[in-house]
């Protein structure tokens, strides 16, 4: 009867995750597919790789789209690193109060917030285009690193960056000495956050873009209309390979990180 329900759960897990990743696999397919039709196999090719390396208007999409991303989330994460740092550090009311504000972005739905940061910048009589794109991805991303952030700084033990103080180390050193090792995966986990939020954000993107700025999202809507490329197919299967390295390697570093961590502690 144990093993029966043990494999009930696996089959269970098993099936929800076919489920979440059957459109990832089936876009991984069609880009080797070497027939334009997604309902028919043509054989598989290489050539929509080849192909989109060789379009300017993909790679143009893309270059922005990666700039705006790395930039908006490293700036979210210093801001957001900073707030944390100052809401942990506020009495239980007035911190209360600010997550709640805090988590007013997160809850709020995104064609509000792009309208609302489309109507700010013509009200600022700023032009839409890269700039105004990059800061309302800051304003988007900064909630949820102050959200990846404060369980760390909860987790901190505050006696010993006010030791690091009494042996005469300047705070901005004790800081960097002391408080960032230990909630530095929490900050880490904010940065990829930002990033992939910022990598596929559309709403927000095409009310603060203009005509100037051209992301992936807003270049494979526009392409609906006459039909989705091969290439896109293509772009989609390396940023997601891309991004699944990268989360595999995070998650890996930062779990030997804990680990040392706590022998440290238990030593």
């Amino acid at each position: 009867m144990v093993k029966l329900k043990r494999f009930g759960q696996k089959l269970y897990l098993a099936l929800v995750i076919l489920f979440l990743y059957a459109p990832i696999f089936v876009l991984v397919g069609l880009s080797f597919n070497s027939s334009k039709s997604r309902s028919k196999w043509g054989g598989f090719t290489t050539k929509w790789y080849r192909s989109m390396f060789s379009n300017d208007t993909i790679l143009a999409a893309l270059r922005d789209t990666l700039i705006i991303a790395l930039l908006s989330a490293l700036f979210a994460t210093l801001l957001g690193t900073v707030a944390a740092i100052g809401i942990n550090r506020m009495k239980k009311l007035p911190r209360a109060m600010m997550l709640g504000v805090t988590n007013i972005p997160m809850l709020n739905a995104e064609i509000v917030t792009g309208i609302s940061l489309m109507l700010l910048f013509l009200a600022l009589k700023l032009e839409l285009g890269f700039w105004t794109v990059l800061l309302s991805h800051t304003s988007f991303n900064v909630p949820y690193v102050i959200l990846s952030v404060l369980p760390k700084l909860k987790q901190t033990n505050r006696s010993t960056y006010e030791a690091a103080l009494d042996l005469g180390a300047k705070p901005l050193r004790a800081f960097f000495a002391v408080v960032l090792p230990d909630i530095f995966p929490g900050v880490l986990s904010g940065f990829l956050l930002a990033f992939t939020l910022s990598l596929d954000d559309f709403i927000i993107t095409h009310f603060t873009r203009g005509n100037s700025v051209s992301t992936l999202s807003t270049l494979i809507y526009s392409e609906t209309r006459k039909g989705i490329k091969p290439e896109m197919y293509a772009l989609s299967t390396l940023l997601f390979v891309s991004v699944l390295v990268l989360l595999i390697f995070i998650n890996r570093a930062g779990a030997k990180q804990e680990k040392k961590r706590l022998q440290q502690n238990a030593a």
